[in-house]
């Protein structure tokens, strides 16, 4: 199995965690804030995890929660433009790249099931 450190899907949920420290950088909204920090960092961070786990099914598991996680981040900027905390063509750019990133963790998690089933 590829080392995560390799993975697109890593490396662009990882920018994008950076990018959204950057943005709240000086956001004085601490529970909004502190919530799409987490929700940001949880992608690439379960993205690693599942990848170092023994299991095919395990790593499925860990995408999924990814995948959830850039769910929850995606409601959160809808709910940050709306109260005026992220511009709306900031918004727009972030909630483009985490469309992507979910679909790409769709694509790994395929892909997964697909090698469960050739390997049986």
């Amino acid at each position: 199995m590829m080392s995560f450190e390799n993975l697109e899907v890593w490396k662009k949920s990882c920018a994008l965690a950076v990018k959204i420290y950057a943005i709240l950088k000086d956001c004085r909204d601490f529970g909004l804030k502190e919530q799409m920090l987490r929700s940001a960092v949880s992608i690439p961070s379960n993205i690693a995890e599942g990848n170092e786990r023994n299991s095919r099914q395990e790593y499925k598991r860990f995408l999924n929660i990814a995948k959830g996680s850039a769910a929850e981040l995606r409601t959160q900027i809808y709910i940050s433009q709306k109260i005026k905390i992220i511009p709306e063509a900031e918004a727009k750019n972030l909630i483009s790249e985490l469309i992507s990133i979910s679909k790409m963790l769709q694509a790994l998690h395929d892909s997964l099931t697909k090698k469960l089933i050739t390997d049986n």
